[in-house]
């Protein structure tokens, strides 16, 4: 009997959301994936005190990246308006 061959998957999982916070120590971040997975960290070129369209920018830059790199996917990133204060949401829609 033969094997069917698996196919390598990504090392990341197509992005699906954002959750964007400002902390006192830097802008953080969680990105939601399409497997229900979740990859959080900090923005780390921006710096804790810079304006939130600055880190929007940065974190939309970096799942965009991420679905181009990985996945050879073009996303573009709908943010929400903030319903608190510091805390930014966006989903991350395939273009096309």
């Amino acid at each position: 009997m033969a094997r069917r061959k698996k196919t390598p998957r990504p090392p990341f999982p197509l992005p699906r959301g954002i959750v964007l916070l400002s902390t006192p120590h830097g802008w953080r971040h969680s990105v939601s994936t399409v497997d229900g997975g979740m990859a959080c960290g900090r923005l780390a070129d921006v710096p804790a005190d810079a304006p939130a369209a600055t880190a929007r920018d940065a974190a939309a830059d970096l799942v965009t990246s991420l679905a181009r790199d990985f996945h050879g996917t073009e996303v573009t990133v709908v943010w929400h308006p903030p319903t608190a204060p510091d805390s930014w949401t966006a989903d991350v829609v395939p273009v096309g």
